[in-house]
Protein backbone atom coordinates (compact mmCIF):
# COMPACT_ATOMS: atom_id res chain seq x y z
CA UNK A 1 0.00 0.00 0.00
CA UNK A 2 1.23 3.49 -0.78
CA UNK A 3 0.36 6.69 1.05
CA UNK A 4 0.36 9.97 -0.86
CA UNK A 5 -1.40 13.31 -0.90
CA UNK A 6 -4.91 13.20 -2.31
CA UNK A 7 -5.25 14.04 -5.98
CA UNK A 8 -7.44 17.05 -6.75
CA UNK A 9 -10.91 15.94 -7.78
CA UNK A 10 -10.66 17.82 -11.06
CA UNK A 11 -7.72 15.71 -12.26
CA UNK A 12 -9.16 12.31 -11.45
CA UNK A 13 -11.13 10.43 -14.08
CA UNK A 14 -12.59 6.96 -14.00
CA UNK A 15 -11.95 3.93 -16.13
CA UNK A 16 -9.04 1.52 -16.41
CA UNK A 17 -6.54 4.40 -16.65
CA UNK A 18 -6.72 4.90 -12.87
CA UNK A 19 -3.57 3.94 -10.92
CA UNK A 20 -4.17 0.36 -9.83
CA UNK A 21 -3.12 0.62 -6.22
CA UNK A 22 -4.49 0.59 -2.69
CA UNK A 23 -3.81 4.05 -1.28
CA UNK A 24 -4.94 5.50 2.04
CA UNK A 25 -4.46 9.20 2.63
CA UNK A 26 -7.09 9.62 5.36
CA UNK A 27 -9.00 7.41 7.73
CA UNK A 28 -12.05 5.71 6.23
CA UNK A 29 -14.32 7.62 5.89
CA UNK A 30 -12.28 10.76 5.26
CA UNK A 31 -13.33 14.31 6.11
CA UNK A 32 -14.87 15.11 2.72
CA UNK A 33 -16.88 11.88 2.76
CA UNK A 34 -18.08 12.68 6.26
CA UNK A 35 -19.27 16.12 5.11
CA UNK A 36 -21.17 14.49 2.26
CA UNK A 37 -22.64 11.88 4.60
CA UNK A 38 -24.13 14.68 6.66
CA UNK A 39 -25.74 16.04 3.48
CA UNK A 40 -27.00 12.53 2.63
CA UNK A 41 -28.58 12.34 6.08
CA UNK A 42 -30.43 15.58 5.39
CA UNK A 43 -31.79 14.70 1.95
CA UNK A 44 -31.87 10.90 1.50
CA UNK A 45 -34.39 8.65 3.23
CA UNK A 46 -32.89 6.70 6.14
CA UNK A 47 -34.24 3.49 4.62
CA UNK A 48 -31.58 3.74 1.91
CA UNK A 49 -28.62 2.31 3.76
CA UNK A 50 -24.89 2.61 3.08
CA UNK A 51 -22.46 -0.19 3.85
CA UNK A 52 -19.16 1.64 3.36
CA UNK A 53 -19.56 5.40 3.97
CA UNK A 54 -17.20 6.83 1.35
CA UNK A 55 -18.30 8.99 -1.56
CA UNK A 56 -16.86 7.84 -4.89
CA UNK A 57 -15.39 10.12 -7.52
CA UNK A 58 -13.80 7.57 -9.87
CA UNK A 59 -13.51 3.83 -10.40
CA UNK A 60 -11.92 1.45 -12.88
CA UNK A 61 -9.88 -1.71 -13.20
CA UNK A 62 -9.96 -3.08 -9.67
CA UNK A 63 -10.13 0.14 -7.63
CA UNK A 64 -12.58 2.74 -6.35
CA UNK A 65 -11.29 6.24 -5.57
CA UNK A 66 -13.15 8.38 -3.05
CA UNK A 67 -13.43 12.15 -2.74
CA UNK A 68 -10.63 12.21 -0.16
CA UNK A 69 -8.21 10.57 -2.60
CA UNK A 70 -8.28 7.13 -0.99
CA UNK A 71 -8.01 4.29 -3.50
CA UNK A 72 -9.79 1.14 -2.36
CA UNK A 73 -9.51 -2.36 -3.82
CA UNK A 74 -12.93 -3.45 -5.03
CA UNK A 75 -14.04 -6.98 -4.14
CA UNK A 76 -17.73 -6.20 -4.71
CA UNK A 77 -18.25 -4.84 -8.26
CA UNK A 78 -21.35 -3.00 -7.06
CA UNK A 79 -22.80 -6.44 -6.22
CA UNK A 80 -21.66 -8.17 -9.42
CA UNK A 81 -22.69 -5.30 -11.72
CA UNK A 82 -19.37 -3.96 -13.02
CA UNK A 83 -18.01 -7.38 -13.96
CA UNK A 84 -16.31 -5.97 -17.08
CA UNK A 85 -14.78 -3.22 -14.94
CA UNK A 86 -16.02 0.24 -14.13
CA UNK A 87 -16.13 2.61 -17.12
CA UNK A 88 -14.91 -0.16 -19.44
CA UNK A 89 -13.81 1.33 -22.79
CA UNK A 90 -16.34 -0.43 -25.03
CA UNK A 91 -19.17 0.37 -22.62
CA UNK A 92 -18.23 4.04 -22.45
CA UNK A 93 -17.69 4.38 -26.21
CA UNK A 94 -20.98 2.80 -27.22
CA UNK A 95 -22.98 4.58 -24.52
CA UNK A 96 -21.50 7.95 -25.50
CA UNK A 97 -22.30 7.39 -29.16
CA UNK A 98 -25.89 6.48 -28.33
CA UNK A 99 -26.21 9.36 -25.87
CA UNK A 100 -25.28 11.79 -28.64
CA UNK A 101 -27.83 10.24 -31.04
CA UNK A 102 -30.89 10.01 -28.78
CA UNK A 103 -31.56 9.10 -25.16
CA UNK A 104 -35.12 7.76 -25.31
CA UNK A 105 -38.11 7.18 -27.53
CA UNK A 106 -39.80 4.33 -25.58
CA UNK A 107 -39.42 1.09 -27.51
CA UNK A 108 -43.18 0.55 -27.32
CA UNK A 109 -43.70 3.79 -29.26
CA UNK A 110 -40.87 3.86 -31.81
CA UNK A 111 -38.37 0.95 -31.76
CA UNK A 112 -34.62 1.04 -32.40
CA UNK A 113 -31.90 -1.43 -33.32
CA UNK A 114 -30.11 -1.54 -29.95
CA UNK A 115 -33.01 -3.26 -28.19
CA UNK A 116 -33.28 -5.89 -30.93
CA UNK A 117 -29.48 -6.35 -30.99
CA UNK A 118 -29.42 -7.10 -27.27
CA UNK A 119 -32.27 -9.61 -27.61
CA UNK A 120 -30.51 -11.31 -30.55
CA UNK A 121 -27.30 -11.60 -28.55
CA UNK A 122 -29.14 -13.00 -25.54
CA UNK A 123 -30.57 -15.70 -27.81
CA UNK A 124 -27.00 -16.62 -28.79
CA UNK A 125 -25.35 -16.72 -25.36
CA UNK A 126 -28.07 -18.09 -23.04
CA UNK A 127 -28.26 -21.89 -22.52
CA UNK A 128 -29.90 -24.05 -25.20
CA UNK A 129 -30.04 -23.93 -28.99
CA UNK A 130 -33.84 -23.67 -29.27
CA UNK A 131 -35.54 -20.55 -30.70
CA UNK A 132 -35.61 -17.81 -28.05
CA UNK A 133 -37.04 -14.37 -27.58
CA UNK A 134 -36.45 -11.69 -24.94
CA UNK A 135 -38.11 -8.69 -23.33
CA UNK A 136 -36.04 -5.95 -21.69
CA UNK A 137 -36.65 -4.19 -18.39
CA UNK A 138 -34.84 -1.99 -15.87
CA UNK A 139 -33.96 -4.13 -12.84
CA UNK A 140 -33.57 -7.71 -11.74
CA UNK A 141 -36.73 -7.61 -9.64
CA UNK A 142 -38.69 -6.27 -12.60
CA UNK A 143 -37.34 -9.10 -14.76
CA UNK A 144 -38.33 -11.74 -12.21
CA UNK A 145 -41.80 -10.27 -11.82
CA UNK A 146 -42.33 -10.30 -15.58
CA UNK A 147 -40.97 -13.83 -15.89
CA UNK A 148 -43.64 -14.98 -13.44
CA UNK A 149 -46.31 -13.14 -15.46
CA UNK A 150 -45.12 -14.90 -18.61
CA UNK A 151 -45.04 -18.31 -16.89
CA UNK A 152 -48.59 -17.88 -15.58
CA UNK A 153 -49.99 -16.96 -18.96
CA UNK A 154 -48.06 -19.68 -20.79
CA UNK A 155 -49.15 -22.46 -18.42
CA UNK A 156 -52.54 -21.23 -17.30
CA UNK A 157 -51.43 -21.91 -13.72
CA UNK A 158 -50.96 -19.57 -10.74
CA UNK A 159 -48.54 -21.09 -8.22
CA UNK A 160 -44.85 -20.20 -8.04
CA UNK A 161 -42.23 -22.26 -6.19
CA UNK A 162 -39.10 -20.74 -4.68
CA UNK A 163 -36.46 -21.97 -2.24
CA UNK A 164 -35.15 -21.36 1.25
CA UNK A 165 -32.48 -18.61 1.38
CA UNK A 166 -33.64 -17.20 -1.98
CA UNK A 167 -33.37 -13.55 -2.94
CA UNK A 168 -35.37 -12.34 -5.95
CA UNK A 169 -35.94 -8.62 -5.35
CA UNK A 170 -37.79 -5.86 -3.53
CA UNK A 171 -41.08 -5.46 -5.42
CA UNK A 172 -44.18 -6.85 -3.75
CA UNK A 173 -44.15 -10.13 -5.67
CA UNK A 174 -40.40 -10.59 -5.44
CA UNK A 175 -40.43 -9.82 -1.72
CA UNK A 176 -42.86 -12.71 -1.38
CA UNK A 177 -40.39 -14.84 -3.34
CA UNK A 178 -37.43 -13.69 -1.20
CA UNK A 179 -36.69 -15.72 1.90
CA UNK A 180 -34.95 -13.30 4.27
CA UNK A 181 -37.17 -11.05 6.38
CA UNK A 182 -34.80 -8.31 7.59
CA UNK A 183 -34.14 -5.94 5.93
CA UNK A 184 -36.03 -6.94 2.78
CA UNK A 185 -39.55 -7.80 3.95
CA UNK A 186 -40.04 -6.64 7.52
CA UNK A 187 -43.16 -4.51 7.84
CA UNK A 188 -43.86 -4.38 4.11
CA UNK A 189 -46.64 -6.97 3.86
CA UNK A 190 -49.12 -8.24 2.94
CA UNK A 191 -47.32 -9.91 0.06
CA UNK A 192 -48.48 -11.47 -3.18
CA UNK A 193 -50.09 -14.88 -2.84
CA UNK A 194 -49.55 -18.25 -4.51
CA UNK A 195 -45.83 -18.32 -3.65
CA UNK A 196 -44.58 -21.53 -2.04
CA UNK A 197 -41.18 -22.37 -0.58
CA UNK A 198 -39.18 -25.58 -0.83
CA UNK A 199 -35.94 -26.60 0.91
CA UNK A 200 -32.76 -25.68 -0.93
CA UNK A 201 -29.76 -27.95 -1.38
CA UNK A 202 -27.28 -26.56 1.18
CA UNK A 203 -24.46 -29.12 1.48
CA UNK A 204 -22.83 -27.57 4.57
CA UNK A 205 -26.10 -27.73 6.50
CA UNK A 206 -28.03 -30.71 5.13
CA UNK A 207 -25.31 -33.20 4.14
CA UNK A 208 -27.47 -34.47 1.27
CA UNK A 209 -26.43 -35.38 -2.25
CA UNK A 210 -27.94 -33.34 -5.05
CA UNK A 211 -30.37 -36.12 -5.91
CA UNK A 212 -31.44 -36.52 -2.28
CA UNK A 213 -31.96 -32.78 -1.82
CA UNK A 214 -33.95 -32.60 -5.06
CA UNK A 215 -36.17 -35.50 -3.97
CA UNK A 216 -36.83 -33.70 -0.68
CA UNK A 217 -37.78 -30.45 -2.45
CA UNK A 218 -39.94 -32.23 -5.02
CA UNK A 219 -41.76 -34.12 -2.27
CA UNK A 220 -42.63 -30.80 -0.58
CA UNK A 221 -43.89 -29.32 -3.83
CA UNK A 222 -45.88 -32.40 -4.78
CA UNK A 223 -47.58 -32.63 -1.39
CA UNK A 224 -48.01 -28.97 -0.44
CA UNK A 225 -48.69 -27.38 -3.83
CA UNK A 226 -49.27 -30.04 -6.48
CA UNK A 227 -47.35 -30.04 -9.74
CA UNK A 228 -50.52 -29.37 -11.70
CA UNK A 229 -50.92 -26.00 -9.96
CA UNK A 230 -47.37 -24.75 -10.53
CA UNK A 231 -46.61 -22.24 -13.26
CA UNK A 232 -42.88 -22.23 -12.55
CA UNK A 233 -40.08 -23.13 -10.21
CA UNK A 234 -37.80 -20.10 -9.75
CA UNK A 235 -34.26 -20.72 -8.55
CA UNK A 236 -30.87 -19.05 -8.43
CA UNK A 237 -28.40 -21.68 -9.72
CA UNK A 238 -26.02 -20.31 -7.10
CA UNK A 239 -27.82 -18.27 -4.49
CA UNK A 240 -26.67 -14.69 -4.05
CA UNK A 241 -27.83 -12.70 -1.04
CA UNK A 242 -28.80 -15.98 0.64
CA UNK A 243 -25.13 -16.84 1.12
CA UNK A 244 -23.63 -17.96 -2.22
CA UNK A 245 -25.13 -21.37 -1.56
CA UNK A 246 -23.92 -23.77 -4.25
CA UNK A 247 -26.35 -26.70 -4.55
CA UNK A 248 -24.87 -30.19 -4.54
CA UNK A 249 -24.14 -31.61 -8.02
CA UNK A 250 -27.24 -33.15 -9.53
CA UNK A 251 -29.73 -30.96 -7.67
CA UNK A 252 -30.47 -28.52 -10.47
CA UNK A 253 -30.74 -31.16 -13.24
CA UNK A 254 -33.10 -33.26 -11.11
CA UNK A 255 -35.39 -30.31 -10.38
CA UNK A 256 -35.31 -29.27 -14.05
CA UNK A 257 -36.21 -32.80 -15.18
CA UNK A 258 -39.13 -32.91 -12.75
CA UNK A 259 -40.36 -29.58 -14.08
CA UNK A 260 -40.24 -30.80 -17.68
CA UNK A 261 -42.06 -34.01 -16.79
CA UNK A 262 -44.86 -32.07 -15.10
CA UNK A 263 -45.33 -29.11 -17.44
CA UNK A 264 -43.80 -26.71 -14.90
CA UNK A 265 -41.51 -24.00 -16.30
CA UNK A 266 -37.96 -23.95 -14.94
CA UNK A 267 -37.04 -20.31 -14.30
CA UNK A 268 -33.33 -19.65 -13.66
CA UNK A 269 -32.68 -16.36 -11.86
CA UNK A 270 -29.17 -15.63 -13.18
CA UNK A 271 -29.21 -11.97 -12.19
CA UNK A 272 -26.09 -12.30 -10.01
CA UNK A 273 -24.52 -15.35 -11.65
CA UNK A 274 -24.85 -14.35 -15.29
CA UNK A 275 -22.41 -12.97 -17.84
CA UNK A 276 -19.33 -15.02 -17.00
CA UNK A 277 -19.31 -14.35 -13.25
CA UNK A 278 -19.01 -18.07 -12.46
CA UNK A 279 -16.55 -18.93 -15.25
CA UNK A 280 -19.31 -19.95 -17.66
CA UNK A 281 -21.59 -17.58 -19.53
CA UNK A 282 -24.28 -18.63 -17.07
CA UNK A 283 -24.22 -20.78 -13.93
CA UNK A 284 -26.82 -23.10 -15.51
CA UNK A 285 -24.20 -24.07 -18.10
CA UNK A 286 -22.07 -25.80 -15.48
CA UNK A 287 -24.36 -28.86 -15.32
CA UNK A 288 -25.93 -28.46 -18.75
CA UNK A 289 -29.25 -27.23 -17.40
CA UNK A 290 -31.36 -25.46 -20.05
CA UNK A 291 -33.96 -23.19 -18.41
CA UNK A 292 -37.32 -22.49 -20.00
CA UNK A 293 -36.96 -18.89 -18.80
CA UNK A 294 -33.88 -17.03 -17.60
CA UNK A 295 -33.69 -13.62 -15.93
CA UNK A 296 -30.61 -11.44 -16.21
CA UNK A 297 -29.52 -8.00 -15.02
CA UNK A 298 -26.50 -6.76 -12.98
CA UNK A 299 -23.52 -7.65 -15.20
CA UNK A 300 -25.46 -7.24 -18.44
CA UNK A 301 -24.68 -3.56 -19.12
CA UNK A 302 -21.47 -2.56 -17.33
CA UNK A 303 -23.25 -0.50 -14.69
CA UNK A 304 -26.24 0.93 -16.54
CA UNK A 305 -29.76 -0.21 -15.55
CA UNK A 306 -30.93 -3.02 -17.81
CA UNK A 307 -32.54 -6.41 -17.26
CA UNK A 308 -34.02 -9.12 -19.43
CA UNK A 309 -36.29 -12.13 -19.52
CA UNK A 310 -35.18 -14.62 -22.15
CA UNK A 311 -37.08 -17.80 -22.89
CA UNK A 312 -38.35 -20.32 -25.35
CA UNK A 313 -40.00 -18.41 -28.17
CA UNK A 314 -43.39 -20.09 -27.79
CA UNK A 315 -43.44 -19.31 -24.06
CA UNK A 316 -42.43 -15.68 -24.53
CA UNK A 317 -45.05 -15.27 -27.26
CA UNK A 318 -47.86 -16.55 -25.02
CA UNK A 319 -48.45 -13.05 -23.64
CA UNK A 320 -50.87 -10.81 -25.53
CA UNK A 321 -49.54 -7.77 -27.40
CA UNK A 322 -49.06 -4.92 -24.94
CA UNK A 323 -48.86 -7.23 -21.95
CA UNK A 324 -45.10 -6.72 -21.52
CA UNK A 325 -43.14 -3.49 -21.48
CA UNK A 326 -42.52 -0.34 -19.50
CA UNK A 327 -41.55 3.25 -20.23
CA UNK A 328 -37.82 2.83 -19.71
CA UNK A 329 -37.42 -0.88 -20.44
CA UNK A 330 -34.55 -1.42 -22.88
CA UNK A 331 -33.45 2.21 -22.78
CA UNK A 332 -31.26 2.88 -25.85
CA UNK A 333 -28.23 4.06 -23.86
CA UNK A 334 -28.43 1.03 -21.56
CA UNK A 335 -28.74 -1.25 -24.60
CA UNK A 336 -25.65 0.34 -26.13
CA UNK A 337 -23.79 -0.21 -22.86
CA UNK A 338 -24.88 -3.85 -22.84
CA UNK A 339 -23.50 -4.37 -26.33
CA UNK A 340 -20.27 -2.78 -25.12
CA UNK A 341 -20.13 -5.09 -22.11
CA UNK A 342 -20.66 -8.12 -24.36
CA UNK A 343 -17.84 -6.84 -26.58
CA UNK A 344 -15.55 -6.60 -23.53
CA UNK A 345 -16.45 -10.14 -22.47
CA UNK A 346 -15.63 -11.61 -25.86
CA UNK A 347 -12.56 -9.50 -26.62
CA UNK A 348 -10.88 -10.23 -23.29
CA UNK A 349 -12.12 -13.81 -22.72
CA UNK A 350 -13.68 -12.90 -19.40
CA UNK A 351 -15.05 -16.41 -18.91
CA UNK A 352 -11.44 -17.59 -18.74
CA UNK A 353 -10.48 -14.64 -16.55
CA UNK A 354 -13.31 -15.47 -14.13
CA UNK A 355 -12.00 -19.02 -13.80
CA UNK A 356 -8.46 -17.76 -13.17
CA UNK A 357 -9.67 -15.29 -10.55
CA UNK A 358 -11.71 -18.06 -8.92
CA UNK A 359 -8.68 -20.35 -8.69
CA UNK A 360 -6.62 -17.56 -7.15
CA UNK A 361 -9.31 -16.64 -4.62
CA UNK A 362 -9.87 -20.29 -3.73
CA UNK A 363 -6.16 -20.70 -2.99
CA UNK A 364 -6.20 -17.71 -0.64
CA UNK A 365 -9.41 -18.78 1.06
CA UNK A 366 -8.41 -22.41 1.54
CA UNK A 367 -5.16 -21.28 3.19
CA UNK A 368 -7.15 -18.92 5.39
CA UNK A 369 -9.56 -21.71 6.37
CA UNK A 370 -6.65 -23.91 7.47
CA UNK A 371 -5.57 -21.23 9.94
CA UNK A 372 -8.97 -20.08 11.16
CA UNK A 373 -11.46 -22.80 12.17
CA UNK A 374 -14.22 -20.17 12.28
CA UNK A 375 -14.35 -20.64 8.50
CA UNK A 376 -16.75 -23.57 8.16
CA UNK A 377 -16.73 -23.72 4.36
CA UNK A 378 -15.13 -22.21 1.28
CA UNK A 379 -17.51 -22.34 -1.68
CA UNK A 380 -18.42 -20.76 -4.96
CA UNK A 381 -17.48 -20.90 -8.60
CA UNK A 382 -15.35 -18.64 -10.76
CA UNK A 383 -15.19 -15.04 -9.56
CA UNK A 384 -18.10 -15.69 -7.20
CA UNK A 385 -16.57 -17.11 -4.03
CA UNK A 386 -17.64 -17.12 -0.40
CA UNK A 387 -16.67 -18.27 3.06
CA UNK A 388 -19.21 -19.10 5.75
CA UNK A 389 -18.26 -18.30 9.34
CA UNK A 390 -19.49 -20.52 12.18
CA UNK A 391 -18.53 -21.25 15.75
CA UNK A 392 -15.62 -23.71 15.37
CA UNK A 393 -16.73 -27.32 15.29
CA UNK A 394 -20.37 -26.43 14.60
CA UNK A 395 -22.64 -24.84 12.02
CA UNK A 396 -23.78 -22.12 14.44
CA UNK A 397 -23.50 -18.87 12.47
CA UNK A 398 -20.93 -16.30 13.63
CA UNK A 399 -22.22 -13.04 12.20
CA UNK A 400 -20.31 -10.95 14.74
CA UNK A 401 -16.95 -12.20 13.49
CA UNK A 402 -17.98 -11.59 9.90
CA UNK A 403 -18.93 -8.01 10.75
CA UNK A 404 -15.67 -7.42 12.62
CA UNK A 405 -13.46 -8.73 9.81
CA UNK A 406 -15.41 -6.77 7.21
CA UNK A 407 -15.07 -3.56 9.25
CA UNK A 408 -11.31 -4.09 9.43
CA UNK A 409 -11.10 -4.59 5.66
CA UNK A 410 -13.05 -1.39 5.07
CA UNK A 411 -10.75 0.56 7.37
CA UNK A 412 -7.76 -0.72 5.40
CA UNK A 413 -9.10 0.16 1.98
CA UNK A 414 -10.66 -3.10 0.78
CA UNK A 415 -14.34 -3.26 -0.20
CA UNK A 416 -15.84 -6.49 1.15
CA UNK A 417 -19.46 -7.62 1.27
CA UNK A 418 -21.27 -9.89 3.72
CA UNK A 419 -24.49 -11.80 3.06
CA UNK A 420 -26.37 -14.93 4.06
CA UNK A 421 -29.57 -15.66 5.93
CA UNK A 422 -27.66 -15.19 9.21
CA UNK A 423 -25.26 -12.49 7.99
CA UNK A 424 -22.27 -14.77 8.50
CA UNK A 425 -21.03 -15.17 4.93
CA UNK A 426 -18.38 -13.17 3.09
CA UNK A 427 -19.02 -12.93 -0.64
CA UNK A 428 -16.23 -11.99 -3.00
CA UNK A 429 -17.19 -10.50 -6.38
CA UNK A 430 -14.17 -8.69 -7.80
CA UNK A 431 -14.43 -7.09 -11.23
CA UNK A 432 -13.03 -9.39 -13.89
CA UNK A 433 -10.70 -6.54 -14.84
CA UNK A 434 -8.84 -6.69 -11.51
CA UNK A 435 -5.12 -7.52 -11.60
CA UNK A 436 -3.61 -10.51 -9.83
CA UNK A 437 -1.42 -8.17 -7.75
CA UNK A 438 -4.43 -6.25 -6.43
CA UNK A 439 -6.29 -9.48 -5.76
CA UNK A 440 -3.37 -10.87 -3.76
CA UNK A 441 -3.01 -7.64 -1.80
CA UNK A 442 -6.72 -7.56 -1.01
CA UNK A 443 -6.72 -11.09 0.35
CA UNK A 444 -3.66 -10.23 2.41
CA UNK A 445 -5.81 -7.59 4.09
CA UNK A 446 -8.62 -10.11 4.56
CA UNK A 447 -6.11 -12.43 6.27
CA UNK A 448 -5.00 -9.56 8.52
CA UNK A 449 -8.64 -8.99 9.41
CA UNK A 450 -9.03 -12.55 10.61
CA UNK A 451 -5.78 -12.35 12.57
CA UNK A 452 -6.56 -9.09 14.41
CA UNK A 453 -10.16 -10.09 15.28
CA UNK A 454 -9.30 -13.59 16.56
Amino acid sequence: MTTTDAAPASTTSGGPGLPQERRLVTEIPGPLSQEKLARKKEHVADGVGTMLPVFVQAAGGGVIVDVDGNSLIDLGSGIAVTSVGNAAPSVVRRAQEQLAAFTHTCFMITPYDGYVDVCATLAEVTPGDHPKKSALFNSGAEAVENAVKIARVATGRDAVAVFDHAYHGRTNLTMAMTSKNMPYKDGFGPFAGEVYRAPMSYPLRDGLSGEQAAARAIDVLDKQVGAGNLACVAIEPIQGEGGFVVPAPGFLPAVAEWCTANGVLFLADEIQTGFCRTGDWFASDHEGVVPDLITTAKGIAGGLPLAAVTGRAEIMDAVHVGGLGGTYGGNPVACAAALGALEEIRTHDLTGRARAIGARMDSHLQALAESHPVIAEVRGRGAMMAIELCTPGSITPDAARAAAVSAYCHSQGVVTLTCGTWGNVFRFLPPLSISDDLLDEAFGVVAEGFAVTA
